[in-house]
């Protein structure tokens, strides 16, 4: 099978299209450079440069590559800019969509498969978090990938293209080849990780007086190789519809700063500071449906070896890819 990957040289997109021609695919990679790294380009891969928010460069790659499926990994992923610039993230995330769906119609392409996220649910009412919890953002970022979720789903509905909606939780962990490198870095692993390098002063915890057993938010954390085996699964004929992906299982910020000393073996300083607005308390997936129905279970729950697999590669790339 040909598959074009968008976004296939930032952090999930990499290596998932390492898995792929790991397994025999014909890869092409469209990606504008914006916030991905030449270097986390496979090199087996065809690598096309351009922008979906200009509609010819992705309609020119489509109707040369003509892949038999479309897995689309570019988008704009801050939470916190998304809030300064809203008109960013939707002219990005849900104009540049539309373009690549419309470059799918061109070429006659009738599968894509959407990195989405749990934050399309904002505050939700129960956890687990199954994909009947309404949809319900508290931000652009998350507003800007249900919006595009449900273009699709009219895409899908009129012009027959089948969609999978991806809805990941905590993505971490690297491979050998290919890690997390953002500027700026708002996650919470690779910061911990970074303070362990020194590259960092200490590591905020913003509250510890939620509803939770030590007092600070807890999350689900799902290593970067099962999000990828999830998107190759998602491949098969009448795979179709919303997965959430994550372990099940929840890991508090004190839970993670704890693992992190142990793994490193490094005296990682860490502050108290205010809740950031917003913060829900417990976001934990119930991903029982993506195991019913693509068969998938994830294989490296353990936060330990998700941690040793960061921390191995921010070791190897302690100034991130080219920087």
């Amino acid at each position: 099978m040909k598959i074009l990957v968008t976004g296939g040289a930032g952090y999930i997109g990499s290596v998932t299209a390492e898995l792929l021609l790991d397994e025999g695919y014909e890869v092409t990679i469209f990606d504008n450079l914006e916030r991905g790294h030449r270097d986390a380009l496979d090199p087996r891969a065809r690598f096309l440069q351009g922008d979906l928010r200009d509609p010819a460069p992705i309609r020119e790659a489509m109707l040369d590559v003509r892949p038999d499926a479309v897995m689309h990994f570019a988008a704009y992923a801050l939470v916190g800019e998304s809030m300064d610039r809203p008109e960013a993230y939707f002219r990005n995330n849900v104009t540049g969509g539309i373009n690549l769906a419309d470059a799918m119609l061109a070429a006659g392409v009738k599968k894509i498969i959407f990195s989405s996220t749990c934050a399309t649910y904002g505050q939700p009412e129960r956890v687990p978090i199954t994909e009947d919890e309404p949809q319900k953002p508290h931000n652009p970022y998350g507003e800007s990938k249900l919006m595009y979720e449900k273009v699709l789903n009219w895409y899908r509905d009129l012009h027959g293209i089948d969609c999978v909606f991806l809805r990941y939780f905590n993505a971490c962990g690297a491979t050998a080849k290919f890690g997390e490198d953002h500027e700026p870095e708002t996650h919470l692993i690779p910061i911990v990780l970074k303070t362990a390098l020194g590259q960092r002063e200490k590591l905020s915890i913003f509250g510890d007086d939620y509803d939770t057993p030590d007092g600070t938010c807890i999350r689900d954390y799902i290593h970067i190789v099962d999000l990828a085996r999830a998107h190759i699964l998602a491949l098969q004929e009448g795979r179709a519809g919303a997965f959430n992906l994550g372990t099940g299982d929840g890991f508090s910020v004190k839970a993670v700063l704890d693992i992190a000393r142990e793994v490193t073996g490094r005296e990682i300083r860490a502050e108290l500071a205010p809740r950031r607005p917003g913060d829900p308390p417990r976001l934990v997936a119930d991903a029982g449906r993506a195991k019913a129905v693509l068969g998938w279970t994830p294989r490296h729950s353990d936060l330990h070896a998700i941690m040793r697999s960061a921390w191995e590669w921010q070791q190897a790339h302690p100034e991130g890819y080219s920087r």
